[in-house]
């Protein structure tokens, strides 16, 4: 068996962070959420990984590198533009061969892992299976129809504003060498993309087999903020507390709490489930649950909680900074007294909410 993990899209729910980084590596708990996944797939004993990428090509590939260090091979295949999950598996077809694969979104995020699937994959031997889940929402994803009666699945459809359940499609799947000639005969959809849910559909109508796994456990598709702060709080809520770098005496540490090799925290309270990255600097600080800080982050006289502060950025002598997403070298520091206005450097697409 195979793997192909895709890491190709732009991430545009995600601006202004994604204009300079992969959304794939954006850090749950100071690791690229991609890595989870990887981790994962490695855990399923699939060795053999194809990563589809896109104009983020570089950043993926010196992050993930041959993949040894997660023990995997990696072959990196280039998708020229997002045009469908379906079309990945079709540009995709000569590293697939006629081997059975898994296909992972490289921005999903599974509790547990995929191993059982594989597992259970190898042992039923249908044509396809997908993961469920039931959602509030479900026009946003593929939504699956199940048979009331048999429970087998009956109908596949991408993001409906009539959704006939609440079932959606978790971003992993897994296929035999089937899938190729439904892909093989797709046209682009309303979304001007190669849908995944109108191949399982094809493999449906011509009488293959098509099974389903409806999951209770934990699944979020990390493509906005609101998501990666979410799964930045499960993750942290396993965290084995740790203090390899320097806490002066003067600090208070509270709850499950680590402070990585290289990091140093002076007259601060940091009450977990937190960890602080290496090479980092806390100073007279408050840090609070579910926060994560990155490697080589300054936060000198400021309050944060619920957040995620990326690499080499910096807080200063700000207060209460609570479910926020802080970029790679961004630079926060109260604004000055007089005059009363705010000045605001962003990027495209940002969102800002001022107090008045």
């Amino acid at each position: 068996m195979k793997a192909l993990v895709l890491s190709g899209g732009s991430g545009t729910r995600l601006r202004p962070i994604t204009h300079t980084s992969a959304k794939q590596l954006v850090p749950v708990a100071n690791k690229p959420v991609l890595f989870y996944g990887l981790e994962a797939i490695a855990a399923a004993g699939v060795t053999d990984v194809g990563i589809v990428v896109g104009d983020t090509a570089p950043l993926i590939e010196a992050a993930v590198g041959d993949g040894s260090k997660f023990g995997i091979k990696v072959t990196y295949i280039r998708q020229l533009a997002p045009l469908g999950l379906a079309h990945a598996v079709l540009i995709a077809r000569e590293f697939l061969g006629d081997d059975d694969f898994v296909m992972y979104l490289g921005d999903n995020f599974i509790v547990g892992g995929i191993t059982a699937l594989v597992e259970e994959f190898k042992a039923a031997g249908p044509a396809a299976q997908i993961m469920l889940q039931q959602v509030s929402d479900p026009r946003s994803f593929g939504v699956a129809e199940l048979d009331e009666v048999t429970g087998r699945v009956k109908n596949l459809e991408e993001k409906p504003k009539h959704p006939k359940s609440d079932l959606v499609l978790v971003g992993v799947y897994l296929f035999t060498a089937a899938i190729h000639e439904a892909v093989a005969g797709l046209k682009p959809s309303w979304r001007g993309e190669l849908e995944i849910t109108e191949a399982i559909q094809w493999l449906l109508d011509n009488g293959r087999t098509v099974h389903s796994t409806t999951i209770t456990g934990y699944w979020k598709d990390t493509g906005n903020v609101t998501d990666m702060l979410e799964v930045n709080r499960l993750v942290l809520e396993g965290l084995e507390p740790r203090l390899d770098g320097t806490v002066s005496d003067d600090s208070e540490i509270i709850g499950r709490v680590v402070v990585e090799e290289g990091a140093t925290v002076t007259g601060s309270r940091i009450v977990g489930p937190a960890i602080i990255g290496a090479g980092s600097t806390i100073s007279g600080c408050y840090i609070g649950p579910f926060t994560a800080i990155d490697e080589n982050c300054l936060v000198d006289d400021s309050e944060i909680e619920y957040s995620i502060v990326l690499s080499d950025a910096s807080l200063r002598g700000v207060r209460r900074i609570e479910a926020s997403l802080i970029g790679h070298h961004a630079e926060v520091t109260p604004a000055p007294r007089v005059p009363r206005a705010h000045r605001l450097v962003l990027g495209d697409h940002s969102k800002v909410q001022i107090s008045s």
